[in-house]
């Protein structure tokens, strides 16, 4: 969206488009309203990223709608939280876009977004963590940014970790994913200067009391560097890990 913007303001600059007709070019800006829901199409100029659609609790209709209003003004998609059912009812009216089912994800790129600076990676305790960290890595994907996969090097058998410490050490910004005992943070972050971001996930035995017991320790951790976002909230560390990359 931002990018048409500009192509519009350029074209009346250079007398090839009146003021009026650029207005019509422009209709749904700065949201597009829908009987169910307002399509924000300014966030992308306020804060160099589309919209996301979360997409948990809407309906097939109302999610396949959503979309097509994105992407019919030409900015990029992503809609998280998407279950494999809704996905079969919606593909059909979003052709070109890829279903991530690990992750949850729709996402169609349109548009080449800002490069990030660096690598983010994307680190996991098991392979149990992987739906919440792909959600990660597909949404930092989608921000611009590249993406290394570190998957089940928790601290059971913390020489896996090791065994992919250059990896780790030469990205800019690292998501860690890990629940039962929530320890992985704190591991990595005492190994990089890189900053951490922390993300519990609900993985685990009784105690762990669906990602609480994770989310406390990773509050609790040592080393300095290390944020935490919400239960299962791979998006969340993302769309962080990505500013971080981008400044």
């Amino acid at each position: 969206m931002r990018q048409r913007l500009e192509k519009i303001l350029e074209q009346v600059r250079a007398g090839k488009l009146t003021p009026a007709e650029a207005l019509e070019k422009l209709e749904g800006f700065p949201y597009c309203e829908l009987d169910f829901a307002k399509v924000d199409h300014h966030r992308e100029v306020a804060r160099g990223a589309p919209e996301v659609v979360l997409g948990l609790g809407k309906t097939p209709d109302q999610i396949g709608r959503i979309a097509r209003e994105i992407v019919k003004k030409g900015s990029n998609l992503l809609v998280t939280r998407v279950e494999p059912a809704v996905w079969s009812k919606i593909k059909a009216k979003l052709p070109r876009a890829v279903y991530n089912e690990a992750a949850r994800t729709v996402s169609l790129l349109q548009a080449e977004p800002p490069a990030g600076r660096g690598p983010i990676a994307v680190v996991t305790a098991g392979t149990s963590d992987i739906p919440v960290a792909e959600e990660a890595a597909v949404t930092a994907e989608v921000l611009g940014n590249r993406v290394e996969r570190v998957y089940d090097v928790g601290v059971a058998g913390l020489h896996r970790l090791l065994g992919q410490y250059e990896r780790l050490r030469q990205a800019r910004v690292i998501i860690t994913v890990a629940g039962m005992e929530g320890a992985l943070p704190s591991v990595v972050a005492g190994l990089v200067k890189a900053p951490v971001i922390a993300v519990p996930t609900s993985v685990g035995y009784g105690a762990s009391f669906k990602g609480l017991a994770a989310l406390l320790a990773m509050l609790n951790a040592c080393p300095g560097g290390v944020a935490v976002v919400n239960i299962d909230n791979g998006f969340g560390a993302a769309f962080i890990a990505s500013q971080i990359n981008h400044l």
